[in-house]
Formats: structure tokens, C-alpha cells, sequence
């Protein structure tokens, strides 16, 4: 897993997709930050987390349209697939790859954050709550984004697929209430990603969200694993 995970992060700052997603993403959280140090208060902090959040979840899947998909159209796939390397640590060393990357970009945001902290008092649950569950919806993200990668040899196609389940998934809450029935509102509510999201934006930790996102992260690596296998065999 780990030769795995530091060949593909090898390989994202061997092309352009590395530089260009930190690149727009620093550069649109430095535009809000700026926008509150214009303003004068610390608490907008968190309300730059809660903007960007749509933004990244948006991106996120230029991070994971390659994992498979290129493998494949290259036609290197089956030298991978036939390492010795379980299907399980080739899943986990591509997902931990796009998240280290995700990661580090998150790291770099809260730099801001604390030298506004030098001269002001900001909220800072609220932060680090909002902070925490952009790293928690953004790797459910990715783990889903490497999964839908698996299914096809197109870049476009993957990037598209991510994108689409993001957006759906953002507002999933608003399609349940549409149909207007108790049931489908409880299933809606109970799988919706924003519903878990929330409580850490407003400086809540809450565990079972925490469980929720990394069960998705499993599941979906688990699923892509098992994808793997089955083109390890045929």
C-alpha cells in the first residue's frame, strides 16, 4: 500500500493536476479570507469553510478521475492488477494518495486562520468543527470518485460521474422534501451527507457522523477493491 500511495502522489505532481487543484483552491480560500480581514471580524472564519466547502467538494474530483481511469486507457492496469500487491493496498495507497493531497491543501488553508487569531478572538470550534468535516465529507468524496474511476478507461467520464454524485448528494436533502413522504424523508435524512455535516460547522462533535463518513469511506474502497479483484480473475 504504502509503495502504491507514494508512486501515485509521485504522479500527481509529475502533471499539472496537483499544482492547478492547490493552486484554484488557495487561491479562493485567500479571496474570502481577504474579504474578512476587510470586514473586521474573526467570526466569518467559519463561514469561509462553509463557502468553500461547495467548492471543493466540486474539485475533489479532478483529484480522483486519473486513479483508475488512466491505468486503463494506458493499458498499465494489468501489470498493476497483477503485482504482488493485494487489490485492497492498490485501492488504499490510490485513495490515500488523492487525500494526502486534499489534506495538505487543508492544512495550508488554516495558516490565515491563525495569524488572524494573533489579533482577534475567532470561534475557533466553529473552525476546526468546519475544518474536520470538510476533511470528512471531502474523503467520503473521494473514495467515491476513486470507485466510479474503476468503472471506466475515461478521464472525462469519471470527472463528470464525481461531479454529478456531488452535487447530488448536496442537495439530496431538498429532493426528499419534494416527494413529501415521512418515509422517504426519514431514509433521505438518515443517508443525507449535509445532515452529518452540519453539526460540525457549528463547533458540535458528533461521533456517529465521524462513523457515517468513514463507513463510506470503507464501503466504497471495500466495493472498488472487490471491482479489482473481479478484473484481477477474468
Amino acid at each position: 500500500m504504502i509503495a502504491i500511495w507514494k508512486r501515485e502522489l509521485r504522479s500527481y505532481f509529475c502533471s499539472p493536476i496537483a499544482y492547478v487543484f492547490m493552486g484554484v483552491v488557495l487561491f479562493l480560500f485567500g479571496m474570502y479570507y481577504w474579504q474578512v480581514v476587510l470586514m473586521g471580524s474573526s467570526y466569518y472564519i467559519g463561514q469561509v469553510y462553509g463557502v468553500m466547502f461547495t467548492w471543493c467538494m466540486l474539485f475533489l474530483p479532478a483529484l480522483t478521475m486519473k486513479t483508475f481511469s488512466e491505468d486503463r486507457k494506458n493499458k498499465t492496469d494489468q501489470a498493476l492488477i497483477t503485482a504482488p500487491v493485494s487489490v485492497t493496498g492498490i485501492v488504499w495507497g490510490k485513495f490515500l494518495s488523492a487525500f494526502s493531497i486534499y489534506l495538505f491543501t487543508m492544512l495550508i488553508t488554516l495558516i490565515p486562520a491563525f495569524v488572524i487569531g494573533l489579533f482577534s478572538d475567532p470561534s475557533w470550534a466553529s473552525v476546526f468543527g468546519n475544518f474536520l468535516a470538510s476533511l470528512l465529507y471531502g474523503a467520503a468524496i473521494i473514495a467515491i470518485g476513486v470507485f466510479i474511476s474503476s468503472l471506466t478507461e475515461s478521464q472525462i467520464v469519471a470527472l463528470v460521474g464525481t461531479v454529478g454524485t456531488s452535487i447530488l448528494l448536496m442537495l439530496i436533502d431538498s429532493l426528499g422534501a419534494v416527494f413529501g413522504n415521512e418515509i422517504i424523508e426519514t431514509v433521505v435524512s438518515w443517508i443525507s451527507f449535509q445532515a452529518r455535516y452540519t453539526p460540525f460547522t457549528n463547533g458540535i462533535f458528533n461521533v456517529s457522523s465521524v462513523v457515517f463518513f468513514l463507513s463510506v469511506v470503507a464501503v466504497f474502497n471495500f466495493i472498488t477493491a472487490r471491482r479489482l479483484e473481479s478484473r484481477r480473475w477474468s
